[in-house]
């Protein structure tokens, strides 16, 4: 790699422009569908909430499901080809709802196989997009770059579902839905521009699914500090996702806040992980990418005390601060743990090790969720907050004992064989 690249900025690399185009467009349209796709169920169809819960769980079933076997099959083939695939079959198969609607044949049960492929197709998406990324630019701008991925997604979760909402009352919701499988289809068309090779998988022997999934939770679980970012990001999705559940139980029916006033407490966690993606090629070059990620988990999480203390009067911004504040430090922690992972994995298993990382970290979410409710339902919900909210100031303490402090960057580190 030209040492000239690794201190001009990554934003000078025609690239990884592109690259960061084909996230704006997936970015917002993911985050769009995620209003479009219910109200397409509610309002065409007259889905009850049984029937929406489920189409919300199929979402992201298909982490559970082949999350681990999509990272060994994804370092079996060329990542850019394997983005561009994932992006024309969402173009698809979210096309195919506004076709089947204005042709009079859509069904819920084509709305389930629809949400159930389409999180297929992000799980391919997602392993190979960590893992395209290191072939793109140097190591020295890794953190740079993820920084700025995590700009668009924090951008997108802010502006998406308001987005989404306008366009449901202008176009109706199978149309809006037209208009995100149109984002990825504009997705493929940036990749393809792209000038870099794509390059083949290594030229070594296909390795059986099974060792292939044990080699990918072997590596994370043998590297001690990789093994430490999986534990604290499993604790604190666990108890996030439990937070996150009833939240809006929370402000409704606990603290008694109005519906519109609910909306803008529930988009500030949007701000937060803007300002930590805005933040955090800055923070990286200042005091180094391992230093600013235990410093922002470390400075950030006490906030989450703030929000079980939220009340109908003004302390309701204690809520607003929570989000911010947890949302700033977990994009800086997730820039840092993603840094070191494309910064020490050797390219033939960092498919495996992405993918093994996601399954052991979001798989946390749907047990938090239900946790939250069990709890939640014994000993009351702001009572259930303090618990949850303990427990994710508690979970990066792992980090502390780790050799992360000790360290300023992961560039010097070398890949282990």
């Amino acid at each position: 790699m030209d040492p000239y690249a690794m201190t001009t900025g990554v934003l000078r690399n025609p690239d990884f422009l592109r690259f960061l185009g084909s996230h704006v467009a997936n970015e917002l349209g993911a985050n769009i569908s995620r209003v479009a796709l219910p109200l397409v169920a509610v309002l065409a169809l007259h889905a009850g909430p049984t029937e929406v819960g489920l189409l919300s769980a199929l979402q992201t079933t298909a982490f559970l499901l082949i999350g681990l076997p999509a990272g060994v099959w994804v370092d079996r083939m060329r990542r850019r080809r394997v983005l561009m695939a994932s992006d024309l079959a969402r173009f698809l198969l979210l096309g195919s709802i506004p076709v089947a609607a204005e042709l009079g044949i859509l069904t819920i049960g084509m709305m389930f196989l629809v949400a159930l492929l389409v999180g297929a197709a992000q799980v391919f998406n997602d392993v190979a997009d960590r893992t395209y990324l290191p072939d793109l630019i140097s190591t020295g701008q890794l953190s740079d770059a993820n920084s700025k991925l995590e700009v668009v997604r924090s951008s997108g979760s802010l502006s998406g579902p308001a987005i989404g909402g306008a366009l449901v009352q202008v176009l109706g919701a199978s149309r809006t839905l037209a208009a995100t499988a149109l984002g990825a289809l504009a997705s493929v068309l940036l990749l393809s521009r792209i000038k870099a090779p794509d390059k083949p998988p290594a030229a070594t022997e296909p390795t059986p699914l099974m060792r292939g999934i044990r080699e990918g939770l072997a590596y994370v679980w043998d590297d001690q500090l990789m093994r430490t970012f999986v534990i604290t990001s499993a604790a604190m999705n666990l108890f996030v996702s439990a937070v996150l559940g009833q939240s809006v139980l929370f402000l409704a029916d606990v603290v008694m806040l109005t519906p519109g006033l609910i909306g803008v407490l529930l988009m500030s966690g949007g701000i937060g992980g803007l300002l930590g993606g805005l933040s955090g090629g800055w923070l990286s070059r200042k005091y180094g990418t391992a230093r600013m990620t235990w410093l922002a988990v470390t400075i950030g999480s006490p906030f989450g005390l703030l929000l079980p203390m939220t009340q109908p009067d003004w302390r309701a911004v204690f809520f607003a601060i929570t989000s911010i504040g947890l949302s700033w430090s977990s994009v800086l922690l997730n820039v840092g743990q993603v840094t070191y992972r494309q910064t020490v994995t050797p390219e033939h298993v960092l498919g495996r090790v992405n993918a093994s990382v996601r399954f052991m970290t979001w798989g946390m979410m749907p047990l938090g969720a239900l946790l939250g409710g069990l709890v939640a339902q014994q000993i009351g919900v702001r009572q259930a907050l303090w618990v949850f909210m303990g427990g994710r100031l508690l979970a990066f303490l792992p980090l502390l004992f780790s050799p992360l402090p000790r360290m300023r960057d992961f560039g010097e580190i070398q890949a282990r064989s």
